[in-house]
């Protein structure tokens, strides 16, 4: 059975290429090869060239491996953190104290 492919919002794939895109640029400033990172991360040459392109059938555990190679990986524990738009919703539906509104 083929898999079925879902087409990705422009915004996306634009912020996956950009990903990439960092990724490639961290490996180069610290002096990588693509051979010796791919090894690093235990993934094929095809696999690294494809993440640094942000290719959306990359698996977010190889993304992973790569930032955990560079050192970043921490970077990932700021994703959402911030969830402004949930708590705002959350907050519409807490009681009114009517006492409170004078």
């Amino acid at each position: 059975m083929a898999k079925l492919s879902v087409p990705l919002f422009p915004a996306v794939a634009k912020q996956l290429h950009e990903l990439g895109l960092r990724i490639r640029m961290a490996r180069e400033r610290r002096k990588i090869s693509q051979e010796r990172f791919a090894e690093r991360m235990e993934v094929s040459r095809e696999t690294l060239r494809r993440l640094e392109k942000g290719d959306p059938t990359i698996a977010m555990g190889s993304f992973m491996r790569a930032l955990r190679v560079l050192g970043l990986e921490g970077d990932v524990d700021r994703l959402a953190a911030d969830d402004e738009l949930g708590r705002k919703l959350q907050d519409l539906e807490l009681p009114v104290n009517r006492s409170l509104r004078g």
